[in-house]
């Protein structure tokens, strides 16, 4: 295995990173050192509109020692960790609310020393999809001056009016022009309630991304990572089986433990295996390996993007880092 050719030339690349408050401390502070940012998830919205509070003290700490810019993570997330159309139009639809998250967002900010806000509202319907940019412009209007960078993850779409709950309130054109960074969401094709496939399968994302630059400056974009898997009982029976998820490194222990054969998909870069469990119940895992992410940071150079965003930090890869450290340097900030 070539970690690295002496001498060959690592570009700078802009990486983002999210983790719970609980990511244990050594996992932490081993992969900031490969992140240019750090989103500790996620400052959710209340019933009134109102910022909920986040335990973020440890993750603010290791990423000051460690150099990493904190970025605060704004998203319509409720108590009970459900992304909600009516939190957010509880300030995307009240001009006097949206004032006042605003305000709490920017004193926040300010007293815990975050460099940037990255805001993450899902499930938008159509409705919302104006105020939702409308919204994000405000916002960044206020940040600039301040010279902190706004981020919004995104839906990954294939055109305008692609249709669905995931979709409808996101639009790449107006987005964009709001935002500095635009974070595509590229993963989650292979899901949980879904059928046996690639989380993140190569066509499907560059479906996204031929799109997405003809919407939004190539410079703007990030490419979404995934850090897990799924592993799926069979024979799949759509309504009824439920994957469960797994790091990349559990599956890489999972093959070996059972026994079992990893193979790769070179249509959609992605590695895979099947295995009866010790109930005789037959099983098949896809995840991430070095190869699959080194086909996602090749599509990276290859369409100019400013970078990627890898959801999330909380389960160990080292093989991953180890990966992007060959082809990247971590990109420093200039906010």
């Amino acid at each position: 295995l070539v970690v690295r050719w002496q001498g060959e030339d690592r570009p700078p690349l802009l990486t983002t990173g999210y983790a719970y408050p609980f990511i244990p401390e050594r996992l932490l502070d081993a992969t900031l050192p490969y992140m240019t940012a750090l989103a500790p998830f996620t400052y959710g919205l209340d019933g009134e509109g109102s910022l909920r509070p986040l335990d973020d003290g440890r993750l603010l700490t290791a990423a000051a020692e460690l150099g990493t810019a904190p970025l605060l993570h704004l998203s319509n997330l409720t108590e009970d960790d459900v992304f909600s159309p009516e939190r957010s139009a509880l300030v995307l639809l009240d001009s006097r609310q949206q004032t006042r998250l605003i305000a709490q967002v920017l004193s926040t900010l300010e007293r815990l020393g975050y460099r940037g806000v990255d805001v993450d509202f899902e499930n938008l319907p159509a409705a919302q999809r104006k105020p939702y940019a409308a919204f994000l412009e405000t916002l960044h209007n206020r940040l600039r001056p301040m010279g902190c960078p706004l981020v919004a993850a995104v839906a990954p779409k294939t055109r305008d009016d692609q249709p669905g709950r995931l979709s409808e309130g996101h639009g790449y054109p107006e987005l964009g022009a709001a935002v500095d960074y635009l974070l595509l969401m590229t993963y989650e094709w292979g899901y949980a309630e879904g059928p046996p496939m690639a989380v993140a399968p190569l066509p499907q994302v560059r479906q996204v991304l031929d799109y997405a630059v003809t919407a939004v400056p190539r410079e703007k974009l990030l490419l979404g990572i995934p850090n897990y898997g799924y592993d799926w009982p069979l024979p799949y029976r759509q309504g009824s089986t439920r994957a469960v998820s797994l790091s990349n490194q559990a599956a890489v222990a999972l093959a070996r433990e059972r026994g079992a054969a990893i193979r790769y998909d070179e249509k959609v870069q992605s590695p895979w295996f099947s295995y009866t469990d010790g109930e005789g119940q037959e099983r098949e895992v896809w995840f991430e390996d070095a190869r699959s992410l080194a086909a996602k940071l090749r599509l990276v150079r290859e369409y100019g993007l400013a970078g990627c965003g890898v959801w999330n930090l909380d389960r160990p890869w080292p093989q991953g880092w180890t990966t992007l450290n060959a082809l990247f340097a971590p990109e420093d900030p200039s906010w």
